[in-house]
């Protein structure tokens, strides 16, 4: 839809680590945000929240949200599972009787709701499911890597929500800012929202999961792509959501791989401790090395609720351990990574 005025439901979750979808469509299309949804945070910006996003509103309720005339209302976070909570249903009622379109990444699709998708007729607006998966991604890999022309990147990550979306928009841009022939490929719906087409990976059957990438890297080849970086999804080392990184690192076959890491991050939501980072890269490399020889060439630092001296401290650590460059996506450290990745190739 062109010209969207989005508002963004993230009620009670709007913060750096608990509103990723709400969060990086602040930091990614600013210009389509009209405000946040929140009423634990009614009054402040998004910038006080997040460090980022300027003056962007945020509301105690979507009909605050009116005076800043929204047409298209964003589910901005996604509970444990990603099912639609039920005190969400009268917000979604609310806004499609006042004619917004309805975007949303859950697992829960509202378009197939009854309820929604006779109020959507009855109020001509749109449902798009951003993780509806349609049916020709019904498919199993066919192992087109070996005769793959382009590069492949793939990140992965040490947790989940650290992120690995960030990292391969960023590291796509500057690839784009050095005139190569670079696409970046979205796994999960916020990557599908900002960029427009991908893949919800985490939705596929699970013996689709390497097809269904291994066919959106080979549609960006055959236009012409030279290096395709991959959204990460998961993590190998989280109990709840290993086996999307597994099918998606055996649907990539990544030449190269990017680890993302929170250094701060201790446990995950399981409450296990993260394990050392150098286990963790051999473990990638080794679970492709029956296939072909892939590595990790740089890691990518999440440095959210991180200090400068705490920033520098884990950098300087992580370096020494890992023998691996080190750097901050959303910084001209970019730079870093990106000749990582080119050097590792000529």
């Amino acid at each position: 839809m062109m010209n969207r005025r989005i508002v963004i439901l993230a009620e009670g979750k709007f913060s750096p680590l608990e509103s990723k979808t709400c969060n990086q469509a602040i930091r990614y299309i600013p210009n389509e945000v009209v405000g946040v949804i929140d009423s634990r945070n009614a009054g402040k910006t998004a910038n006080d929240i997040l460090g980022f996003g300027n003056n962007i509103p945020i509301f105690s309720s979507l009909r605050h949200s009116f005076s800043q005339n929204p047409n298209t209302l964003l589910i901005g976070i996604a509970p444990m599972g990603g099912r639609l909570p039920n005190e969400w249903r009268a917000i979604i009622t609310e806004a499609i009787q006042h004619k917004l379109n309805i975007i949303s990444g859950l697992h829960t699709y509202l378009s197939d709701d009854e309820e929604f998708s006779s109020l959507a007729k009855k109020y001509d607006v749109t449902i798009s499911d951003l993780r509806k998966i349609p049916n020709e991604y019904e498919v199993v890999a066919k192992g087109s890597w070996k005769t793959r022309t382009a590069k492949t990147i793939l990140t992965v990550g040490t947790d989940c929500n650290v992120g690995k979306m960030t990292a391969s928009l960023e590291l796509h841009k500057e690839f784009v800012r050095r005139n190569l022939k670079s696409d970046f490929v979205a796994t999960g719906q916020t990557g599908i929202l900002l960029s427009g087409r991908g893949v919800a990976i985490d939705s596929v059957v699970s013996d689709f999961v390497a097809g269904a990438i291994e066919m959106e890297i080979d549609r960006r080849i055959a236009e012409g792509k030279e290096f395709i970086h991959v959204e990460g999804q998961g993590s190998l080392t989280h109990q709840g959501y290993s086996s999307v990184t597994l099918g998606l690192l055996h649907g990539v076959m990544p030449d190269a791989m990017i680890l993302v890491h929170h250094p701060i991050r201790k446990f995950d939501d399981y409450g296990l401790q993260i394990p050392d980072l150098r286990k963790i890269i051999s473990l990638h490399e080794e679970i492709l090395s029956p296939f072909k020889k892939s590595k990790v060439v740089g890691i990518a630092m999440n440095t959210v609720n991180m200090n400068a001296q705490q920033i520098f401290e884990a950098k300087k650590k992580l370096e020494d351990e890992t023998n691996l460059p080190v750097a901050d996506v959303l910084t001209s450290e970019i730079t870093i990574l990106a000749d990582a990745i080119q050097s590792f190739f000529y």
